[in-house]
């Protein structure tokens, strides 16, 4: 028998069943650790500017969500102009942060090399921070100052709401989500996104229907906020919410509302909303003209325009995580 031989190769097992582990997770928390570095970013320009860390945060993600191209290839997915950085009539684009206050530039220098160079991750963030620090650093500051760099109220919306999420659950990383309707219950699906409707004239239908029983719970797919709640005469009751990467998710025909939830409650993975019904195609009250139901619709922002967009293989997704779990 060859011990030699036996001794190296139990070596060798040992050697990998012990680094195989580290191996592993060193791959699976490699987006963490990006987080983590984010989070020491937006927390020391908070340190610096007195602008809350969550805020920044969310300009971030909304950034993150609508830009083609981020302005930074490693942390940082803000893109603020050329001629709104370096200021109208900087056009050699000089970034002394002597020449671009010349100017009335945005940029500042944010890691002390008395540069504002746009693709630097301190800078671009200390930039924006430092311009809304010139309105405040309240709420209400908040959201004026981002009032005057967007111009359009649903960007302000939606990163104030994504502000709020991150400042409840004092994270970034929220990748959860979970199916509508719970596994144990009766319910059946296919792809009916695109299908001709014809109440209220000749209109495509902006989702999938999940067909289940009265009063089969409905639950949130994601984290976000209640952005919408109430009678529409296509949806019936109806509930909006509006989750971290600019998406509208629209819950109709429900046959109510989980008791308390309202606009602007922040709600999680799995979080009841209401529960199945056959409501809407009418005023209000209208039920009953079309089997039991919830229609699931899935809405993107980029920043200009919102449009829907087939939610079926995300349903299908989440289904299958739901059940492995």
């Amino acid at each position: 028998m060859n011990f030699k031989l036996i001794r190296t190769s139990l070596i060798t097992f040992v050697l990998c069943f012990h680094l195989l582990p580290q191996f592993i997770f060193a791959e699976d928390n490699t987006e963490d650790k990006e987080d983590v570095q984010k989070m020491a970013l937006y927390k020391k320009t908070e340190a610096i500017t007195h602008i809350p860390w969550y805020y920044l945060a969310a300009i971030d993600q909304f950034e993150k969500n609508t830009q083609k191209e981020t302005a930074s290839e490693q942390l940082i997915s803000i893109k603020i102009p050329d001629e709104k950085w370096y200021g109208i009539g900087n056009s050699i684009h000089n970034n002394s942060i002597v020449w671009i206050s010349l100017f009335s530039g945005f940029g500042q220098d944010g890691d002390g090399d008395n540069l504002a160079d746009p693709t630097n991750d301190e800078d671009i963030l200390y930039s924006m921070a430092h311009f809304i620090e010139k309105f405040g650093n309240t709420k209400k500051d908040v959201k004026i100052a981002l009032w005057n760099y967007y111009q359009r109220d649903l960007n302000v919306q939606t990163i104030m709401n994504i502000a709020k999420v991150f400042h409840k659950f004092d994270t970034i990383t929220l990748e959860a989500n979970d199916f509508p309707i719970p596994l144990q219950h009766n319910y059946s699906y296919k792809n009916t996104w695109g299908d001709a409707r014809g109440f209220g004239g000749r209109r495509i239908h902006e989702g999938t229907d999940i067909f289940a029983n009265y009063g089969v719970p409905v639950k949130s797919t994601t984290y976000g906020v209640v952005e919408l709640k109430g009678w529409n005469r296509y949806g019936g009751w109806r509930i909006g919410i509006r989750d971290i990467y600019n998406r509208y998710h629209y819950y109709a025909h429900m046959n109510g509302y989980q008791e308390g939830i309202e606009v602007g409650d922040i709600v999680e993975p799995g979080d009841v909303v209401g529960s199945v019904g056959s409501t809407g195609y009418g005023p209000p009250g209208t039920s009953g003209k079309f089997p039991p139901h919830l229609h699931y619709g899935m809405y993107k922002d980029d920043g200009y325009s919102e449009w829907s967009f087939d939610p079926y293989p995300y349903l299908r997704k989440w289904e299958n995580q739901a059940r492995n779990r």
